[in-house]
């Protein structure tokens, strides 16, 4: 209000002509172009106060000579919202999305009861929303996504009851919902929840929300406890996306819950049962449950006193029944003493008295398997692991298959070799021999491994299963088709031809690699570090999404110990001509070795001085991917007889003042038109590769800020 007094005084002591000639209404629209330091479109170039009323102005509606609608969107609006749009009573749509305006929501504006629609998503508006907000009745559009809006959502909005569209997804919001969210909401049609950091139980009145169509979306917030049987009441066209969240205990088969995949589900771990392979342990008899010893006459519940029943008929004598459980026992420890006597005979002990190992064979080789006698025998602790171990349970495959496949070889570097292996269905994975030796520190292996073969996400490379042994370590991913970004960007030697990242594409790649780190940074259950981001571990899948690789490969590599060879004793080679026809795989691993002195230009320039990752070490890495994908140089760039590495390269640019097009990508040409993106994300990988790791973004806001960037033709 103090802003629009100020401004009404300076039109009065400038022009009292003005005053009569502009409604209040008009004023309160000014006080909004006031408030906007830039407006590069000049959508606001036609308001002036010298007109009657604003019902021409752009971006306005009028009924009546009343405003009823301003509507400016996607304009690059750069700003804060004045208080005094809530002195327009008559205001009905306010849709402001996709600009640049920041600050908070003014308590003013909810003065505006007769509002219907807000829509102010894709902005950077901060601090949280008001109990004011209570006042809007007629409310049935509200829309404040990917923005930076914290604190809880207020109890007041179920107040609302006319809301057909609630989305506040991509935002910090925190809390719990409010009481009677479900039962409030009765013509509730969409709702996006998702990307927040929501707590405390999902309401069980959500079941009630009737109308609700499309994916009700909850995913990526810290809910927990049971998913609510009551969600099963929902139309059971609708989709509920539950995913990585922190809820709990078995997942109820009712209604809109029957019949759905896994990936509803997925990063929860607690949560088992139907569609889960996961079973939950209540499924299965436990140690003090009746089914799990003996039935003895006094175990059992009263037994009926009739005298007239034969003795009979009551079963066995308690000392019959502990007779036949003493005899089973001395069987069972004689048929150990022989199991034990035969495997004595078979192998002595590789180096130590209080060790016993056992053959297995297999491919015309014995192996012999260690455990300690003064141990339990635990195969995860004390055996060499001999079998391929699933990580996940849509593993259709074993070991023999896997070692009868035909494979060759993708790439070779210093942590070991690549292969690509197709098995006889017609199942392709991507296999990594590690290296011959580290036999010692396998529970440490295997701690790692598990831990990142949980981790699920569309951008980031999943670890299917895992093989350990004294002389072989394998990893076994997913194949991913189209190659690593690096060859995508500046392509392979020997390739017939190349076919350069349309704008619209390397936007989407960007986009995907953002969310993985996201993923990684945020969601994942240790908040993990890649700590080696470089084109070349970015996998591009069958319509070219981006799959981060190579997540936590450092420390299995040093964990398995040794140097990998160049040939495989285990992965079938493939034959001579197999292998001419394929000699591509052979370019890519000439490729990756030559580049291999280029990843120290990805590596923050604290990274080399502190032991600790940081994940804004993965912000620095980005940030240098970013300014790789627009100008399509590699990070040493040649400049004179000399090399820079491309961020110098790119601040000496933007010193000496140079075009775009001197920075741009050649193949980039055709996208003249998408100059303002493109610069958009040189700011936001300038931000990136901040020396100062303090100034640097987080991965967080670095999507965000992606996300408002629309993708038009990928």
């Amino acid at each position: 209000m103090v802003a629009l007094v100020l401004f009404v005084l300076f039109l009065l002591c400038n022009s009292h002509g003005l005053v009569s000639s502009l409604n209040g209404e008009g004023y309160a629209l000014l006080s909004f172009k006031q408030s906007i330091t830039q407006d590069p479109e000049g959508s606001l170039s036609n308001w002036n106060s010298s007109d009657e009323n604003p019902c021409t102005w752009n971006g306005v509606t009028c009924k009546e000579l009343r405003v009823v609608s301003l509507s400016i969107p996607k304009k690059k609006l750069v700003g804060f919202l004045p208080s005094s749009l809530g002195s327009i009573y008559g205001l009905r749509h306010l849709n402001l999305r996709n600009n640049k305006l920041y600050g908070s929501l003014p308590v003013e504006l909810f003065q505006a009861q007769g509002l219907q629609s807000l829509v102010l998503y894709g902005n950077s508006l901060s601090g949280s929303v008001s109990n004011e907000i209570g006042k809007l009745t007629y409310l049935q559009t509200l829309d404040l996504s990917q923005n930076f809006l914290n604190g809880s959502v207020p109890g007041s909005i179920v107040q609302c009851k006319r809301l057909r569209t609630l989305d506040i997804s991509q935002n910090n919001f925190t809390g719990s919902l409010p009481d009677g969210f479900g039962t409030a909401f009765v013509s509730l049609e969409k709702l996006d929840l998702s990307f927040n950091k929501f707590s405390g139980s999902i309401p069980g009145d959500i079941g009630n929300l009737s109308s609700l169509q499309g994916t009700v979306d909850l995913s990526h917030n810290l809910f927990s406890g049971p998913i609510p049987a009551s969600l099963g009441n929902l139309p059971e066209k609708v989709y509920i996306d539950l995913t990585y969240n922190n809820l709990s205990g078995p997942i109820p088969q009712t209604g809109a819950l029957m019949n759905r995949g896994p990936t509803a589900f997925i990063g929860n771990p607690g949560l088992c049962g139907p569609p889960l392979k996961n079973p939950c342990s209540s499924e299965t008899p436990g140690p003090g449950s009746p089914s799990s010893f003996p039935f003895i006459p006094d175990n059992s519940p009263p037994q009926d006193s009739n005298p007239g029943r034969s003795e009979k008929a009551k079963g066995l004598s308690k000392s019959a029944v502990i007779a036949i459980i003493v005899s089973d026992i001395i069987g069972i420890c004689l048929v150990g003493l022989l199991f034990s006597y035969c495997y004595s005979r078979i192998c002595s002990c590789r180096g130590r008295k209080d060790e016993h190992r056992f053959e297995k064979g297999g491919k015309g080789r014995k192996e012999c398997l260690c455990f300690r006698k003064d141990e339990s025998e635990t195969l995860s602790e004390n055996v060499e692991q001999y079998d391929l171990v699933p990580l996940d349970t849509q593993v259709a495959f074993d070991l023999d298959e896997l070692l009868k496949a035909s494979a060759f070889v993708l790439g070779k570097s210093g942590i070991g070799i690549v292969y690509k292996v197709v098995l006889e269905e017609g199942l392709t994975l991507a296999v990594r021999r590690l290296g011959e030796g580290g036999s010692q520190r396998f529970k440490e292996f295997q701690t790692e491994v598990e831990a990142i073969g949980k981790l699920r996400h569309p951008n980031i490379v999943t670890l299917r299963a895992y093989y350990w042994s004294v002389d072989e370590k394998l990893l076994i991913y997913d194949y991913v088709p189209n190659g690593n970004l690096s060859t995508a960007l500046h392509g392979k030697p020997g390739m017939v031809s190349f076919t350069p990242l349309s704008w619209s594409v390397r936007l989407k790649i960007m986009k995907g690699i953002a969310r993985g780190l996201v993923y990684l940074h945020e969601f994942s259950p240790k908040k993990y570090v890649h700590g080696d981001l470089k084109p070349n571990n970015i996998l591009l899948g069958q319509n070219m999404e981006p799959q981060i690789s190579d997540f936590g490969l450092g420390r299995l590599a040093n964990i398995a110990g040794g140097s990998p060879t160049l040939q495989s004793s285990r992965l079938v080679p493939e034959k001579p001509q197999e292998r001419q026809q394929k000699s591509a795989p052979s370019d890519a691993t000439t490729v990756a070795s030559s580049t291999t002195n280029l990843g120290s230009c990805y590596i923050a320039p604290e990274a080399l001085k502190v032991v600790k990752p940081s994940q804004k070490w993965d912000v620095y890495s980005y940030g240098v991917i970013l300014l790789e994908m627009i100008s399509g140089r590699l990070p040493l760039v040649q400049v004179g007889s000399s090399e820079m590495d491309l961020v110098h390269w790119i601040q000496l640019c933007i010193e000496e003042k140079k075009p775009l097009s001197e920075v741009l990508d050649p193949y980039l040409v055709q996208d003249a038109d998408k100059d303002d993106e493109i610069i958009a994300v040189i700011k936001i990988a300038l931000a990136c590769i901040q020396t100062s790791p303090e100034k640097r973004p987080t991965m967080k806001h670095v999507s965000e800020a992606l996300d408002r960037l629309v993708i038009s033709d990928a």
